[in-house]
């Protein structure tokens, strides 16, 4: 079953079972992925679906911070509520070990040295992490894989 139809399955259980909560965000999720369908004019596949998982998970985060600093902790609570389902639609997350490693063999193809070529070791690494890492994390490995 793919990710696409995984959702759709979900969001028919949660209306059975009158969860308003995980039924919004679902449906809210849904919404961001039938827009990107309807902008794009494709299919999506289970690589872009993760990806737009991803992007509504950063927005959570972002949100959180923002609220928590203006003292909103029913708005913190929602956010994190929302933040919590749409995790359960991630695939599996490399540790930071894990994250390393991969980023010091993308260094050692592309024959990377230096600060310089971190545009280049990224674009590799986005490729071939997108989905299984957060991109930050990537990021700081990336730089001190160039640095250190």
């Amino acid at each position: 079953m793919s990710l696409k139809d995984q959702i759709t399955e979900d969001m028919k259980t949660a209306m059975r079972a009158k969860d308003t909560g995980r039924l919004g965000t679902i449906r809210l999720l849904q919404a961001a992925m039938k827009q990107k369908e309807v902008d794009e004019r494709v299919t999506l596949d289970d690589t872009a679906v993760v990806a737009i998982v991803d992007k509504l998970i950063k927005q959570r985060k972002d949100s959180i911070e923002a609220f928590a600093k203006a003292g909103r902790q029913d708005l913190v609570d929602k956010e994190a509520a929302e933040m919590s389902v749409l995790q359960a639609y991630l695939p599996a997350r490399l540790s930071a070990d894990e994250i390393a490693a991969e980023v010091q063999a993308i260094v050692a193809e592309l024959g990377a040295a230096g600060p310089g070529d971190m545009g280049k070791v990224m674009g590799a690494a986005k490729q071939r992490l997108a989905g299984k890492a957060d991109m930050g994390a990537v990021s700081a490995a990336v730089k001190s894989a160039l640095t250190g």
